[in-house]
């Protein structure tokens, strides 16, 4: 971790391509989502840098800013199959944040997969890190979203 970096992993007991769906999905992410905020998303699963989703946000969940029900876009700025994903958000506000989620996925064995989930602010617009926003999501609410994925792999995803 950096002083601009969240970064927490989790060994995954399932292969990586299964993992990776659940991440390149929209609805994945609203699966998995450990912050209460992600309510339903709207747009086709991601396979390349540059596609978009946009998610249905309820601000409420972490009862910090009185934004309500609003929309973002999704725009993926890495992605290679089975092995890396990362976004930057866009939404209402301006300047726009600048922030990067992103997951990386290694192979361990017999284990299944050892997935990093990170949190980057550090080109984040210089507005807001003055205005010290960050981090707006905290270490164990990544970790807790690790223990989420683990779970819904272990119950099938999609789920029937």
């Amino acid at each position: 971790m950096t002083g601009e970096r969240l970064e927490v992993q989790r060994t995954i007991p399932a292969d990586a391509a299964a993992i990776f769906r659940v991440l390149s999905d929209p609805q994945g992410h609203v699966a998995i989502d450990s912050s209460g905020m992600l309510m339903d998303a709207t747009g086709e699963p991601v396979a390349a840098v540059g596609d978009q989703f946009v998610v249905h946000m309820d601000r409420e969940a972490l009862n910090d800013y009185p934004m309500g029900h609003y929309n973002v876009t999704v725009t993926i700025t890495a992605l290679v199959p089975d092995r890396q994903i990362a976004w930057t958000v866009t939404g209402r506000i301006r300047p726009q944040i600048g922030h990067v989620y992103g997951y990386l996925l290694e192979p361990a064995g017999d284990a299944g997969t050892l997935v990093t989930s990170y949190y980057d602010w550090s080109s984040a617009d210089p507005h807001w890190k003055q205005a010290a926003i960050f981090p707006v999501l905290s270490e164990a609410a990544l970790r807790a979203t690790l223990g989420i994925l683990a779970r819904t792999m272990t119950r099938g995803y999609p789920p029937g």
